[in-house]
């Protein structure tokens, strides 16, 4: 076995990781805030907007992912996401640059191409550096980037667009990231295979038929996966679209509104997620497994009703109070999630099962879901005036609530699994 990781290069090693995800965050989610400013700036219509923040950046961002983790489960992870942070820093830096909604498009294409390298690495390195008993602390700890990312774009994304522009904007997030992946080549090093579980044997990565086989084998997998993509549905929207909301229904300023969101979802967020993942490590450990998933079931019918108040308010104040609860319970699901999928895979097959997860939550939340709010808001428009978004944002807590079944049912196959150990196996169910 290659040296000792020491407790300081293991914490290191994750620091960098949750600045590489939060980087990822801030030039993703940067879209919120600057929705409609771009949107009157370049005159495209609410479903150019969503296909902008959605679809289309998800499609290359989830389907790249794939060939990216295959490649990490064979080479070295660091090395990968070192050059994505470059690749996607740079494409956002020249959104700046965009003068048409092609031009924009083309580029935010470009940021999903390089977003695609980072996540299903990290994932592999942190079930490499901590055992499974404090995976889903470490996968919370590393989640809270999505809040840190969204802290940074909406707070310096809604002011810079206030002094200076949106295109301004772009540049001041953008750029700083083509730094960070120089010092992640630098300075973070590369943890052994198998490491945290004492793996001392060498691995062959079997093919990727092979590991989606065995995911959809898995009554556990599926339901986390699903889960996971339902409720990502509903947040990745009310991250894109409820900032667009407050400018334009409540006539907010962008940057009150990144004031507001960057408290709410970046500091509550972070607070939720990492409070979220150490309560679902205590409840499996004194409760069962099958709690990791029931947490975030918990969590998100919690949600539901104050969703709904946050869409209809008649007043600025009201909805972003409706909002506190969601915007801290929105990424709860994040760290459980992870930690199931790494602790139900084996060793050699992690970075891609990742992969498989990221794409499909992926192409159904940050795919589907702003582009379908921005659809029905076009839709619902015809009919009820600038009042469509509400009603479009409305849609979405239909697919949170689905989420929640699938929620339900991962943690009994969880129980039903555990209760089982040792005899053969039952029949497979869904």
């Amino acid at each position: 076995m290659s040296e000792e990781i020491t407790d300081r290069q293991r914490r290191y090693t994750l620091f960098m990781l949750v600045l590489v995800f939060t980087s990822s965050h801030v030039d993703r989610q940067i879209m919120g805030i600057l929705g409609q400013p771009i949107k009157e700036s370049l005159l495209i219509s609410d479903t150019q907007l969503g296909l902008l923040t959605g679809i289309m950046f998800a499609v290359f961002y989830a389907t790249l992912g794939m060939p990216m983790a295959m490649w990490a489960d064979r080479n070295n992870r660091r090395n990968l996401i070192s050059f994505s942070v470059f690749l996607w820093s740079l494409m956002t830096a020249l959104c700046a640059a965009a003068t048409n909604f092609i031009q924009l498009l083309l580029l935010r294409i470009g940021v999903g191409v390089g977003e695609a390298g980072s996540n299903p690495p990290s994932h592999s390195m942190i079930a490499d550096l901590y055992p499974p008993e404090r995976r889903s602390t470490a996968m919370a700890i590393f989640g809270t980037g999505i809040n840190w990312g969204i802290l940074i774009g909406f707070l310096v994304g809604g002011w810079i667009n206030e002094w200076y522009g949106w295109r301004v904007a772009f540049l001041v997030v953008g750029l700083p990231g083509v730094l960070l992946a120089l010092i992640v080549q630098l300075t973070v090093k590369e943890p052994p295979r198998g490491y945290s579980e004492a793996i001392k044997t060498e691995v062959k990565p079997p093919s990727f038929w092979t590991v989606a086989s065995f995911m959809w084998s898995s009554p556990v997998l599926r339901h986390i996966v699903i889960a996971g993509a339902l409720v990502s549905f509903a947040g990745y929207a009310s991250v894109i679209w409820v900032p667009i909301y407050l400018v334009r229904i409540h006539e907010m300023g962008t940057g009150e509104v990144g004031s507001y969101l960057a408290l709410l979802i970046g500091v509550g967020g972070a607070l939720g997620i990492y409070i979220g993942g150490r309560i679902a490590d205590f409840m499996a450990a004194s409760r069962g497994q099958q709690w990791l998933p029931w947490v975030v079931a918990v969590s998100s019918l919690i949600s539901l009703p104050l969703l709904y108040l946050t869409f209809m308010a008649q007043t600025p104040m009201a909805a972003i109070a409706a909002y506190v609860l969601p915007a801290m319970l929105g990424t709860l699901y994040v760290a459980p999630g992870f930690a199931l999928i790494q602790n139900s895979t084996p060793l050699e097959m992690r970075s891609v099962a990742a992969a498989i997860n990221l794409f499909i939550t992926n192409i159904i939340g940050l795919g589907l879901g702003p582009f379908s709010v921005g659809f029905f808001s076009d839709l619902f428009s015809q009919s009820h005036g600038a009042d469509g978004l509400r009603w479009g944002l409305a849609t979405t807590i239909l697919f949170l609530l689905w989420g929640v079944f699938h929620y339900w049912r991962c943690g009994v196959m969880i129980k039903r699994q555990n209760a089982d150990a040792g005899e053969p196996q039952r029949a497979q169910e869904a």
